[in-house]
């Protein structure tokens, strides 16, 4: 596997703002996410945003990172800040919090 051709494993931290909560946002990512191969979660935080963890290929988790982004989410996404990690093969299933 080489991190050339997006089959090296990744782990990708988002954190969504905007209207996301309450409108099915979770459980579309987590589908989204499922139909990927990835596995994580997305978590409701007290400031509105969803903190999205996912795991798997790098380049799964890059088009989920531009699904995140795209215009077909529930809700309204104002901004997607996203982050990088090495995978760390803790996670099972991809779960909304």
């Amino acid at each position: 596997m080489s991190a050339a051709d997006g089959t090296a494993p990744a782990r990708l931290v988002a954190w969504v703002h905007g209207h996301v909560q309450g409108v099915g946002f979770r459980w579309w990512t987590r589908s989204r996410a499922l139909e990927l191969g990835l596995t994580g979660y997305a978590a409701n935080k007290p400031d509105g945003r969803v903190h999205v963890v996912a795991e798997g290929t790098e380049g799964a988790c890059r088009e989920l990172l531009a699904l995140l982004r795209g215009d077909s989410t529930p809700g309204t996404v104002d901004l997607v800040v996203d982050s990088w990690e090495p995978a760390r093969g803790d996670l099972t299933g991809f779960v909304e919090r």
